[in-house]
């Protein structure tokens, strides 16, 4: 899961990278009432995550400036001080118009450590701002089902979210523009990435909810266009079809995932006898 998520962590960056350029281009222009946004990073020396969305940042004071530079350079490897950086700032500077990319990486940090209550926080922050943020969208959308709430209320209320969540990041991605600084190899990867986890996030809610044939076009457009393919997506996929009883679909999906090297290996073979063994037993439904 890790490998997965720093793949992820490297598609915001690339997505995010043109809001840097912009944010520096209109700051040159207007000396010391600039007007910045950085972004994400994946080693210690990556960029922060800015979100990545058509909304414009606006500008800030030199003492801010410092600050969020600060923070920008606080690597996302280590999830514990870059909360730290960003919690501090956001205490200093509560309006700051570096808020959405202060948000955006708290979002994927408590993402990381499991925190999902803060990174929901967060993450519906950071939308109030920057509605348009694909990467943000993107991780509540898959991250919301896979770690529901044990109440069934707040699962129902979860799943809706989700639902919502990835559904915006599926209609908005497809409309932003390529960033000049990227070529169309890593700007296709980079929405790729995220479009990926917004289909696998819809297809769980459909899972969850009994909806197998809704949940199986998206799930096959998930390991279809993910540059990093999710072990979990495919048993997904091999659980709607097993469900939907198409059973040799679903035998094809969890081997898929068999073949992965994980944690969801063993969990996926087992999947795959009891799908053979259905469909020795019953008949199969046609797609």
């Amino acid at each position: 899961m890790r490998r997965n998520w720093r793949m992820m962590t490297i598609a915001v960056l690339l997505l995010c990278a043109s809001g840097i350029a912009r944010a520096q281009s209109s700051q040159s222009g207007q000396g010391s009432q600039g007007q910045p946004a950085p972004q994400p990073s994946d080693k210690s020396k990556t960029p922060e995550i800015t979100p990545l969305t058509l909304d414009a940042p606006a500008p800030v004071s030199a003492d801010e400036d410092a600050a969020y530079k600060a923070f920008h350079e606080v690597s996302m490897e280590i999830a514990n001080k870059k909360i730290e950086s960003g919690e501090a700032f956001l205490q200093k500077y509560p309006q700051s118009r570096y808020r959405p990319p202060v948000y955006a990486a708290l979002v994927f940090e408590y993402q990381q450590l499991g925190q999902v209550p803060k990174m929901l926080e967060y993450g519906e922050k950071e939308l109030e701002l920057a509605p348009n943020d694909v990467a943000t969208l993107a991780i509540l959308g898959q991250t919301l089902p896979r770690r529901l709430p044990s109440n069934p209320p707040e699962a129902a209320q979860a799943l809706s979210k989700a639902e919502k969540y990835s559904k915006q990041a599926i209609e908005i991605a497809p409309t932003l523009p390529k960033p000049t600084d990227l070529t169309d190899a890593q700007f296709e990867q980079a929405k790729n990435q995220s479009l990926a986890m917004a289909h696998s996030g819809l297809g769980l809610v459909f899972v969850r909810r009994g909806k197998y044939a809704e949940a199986i076009p998206e799930l096959e457009q998930a390991v279809k266009i993910d540059p990093t393919p999710d072990p979990v997506n495919y048993y997904l996929l091999g659980l709607a079809n097993k469900n939907a009883s198409h059973f040799d679909e679903a035998v094809l999906a969890f081997n898929r995932c068999v073949a992965m090297p994980g944690a969801m290996q063993a969990t996926c073979k087992s999947g795959a006898e009891e799908a053979k063994k259905l469909g020795s037993t019953q008949l199969s439904t046609p797609k």
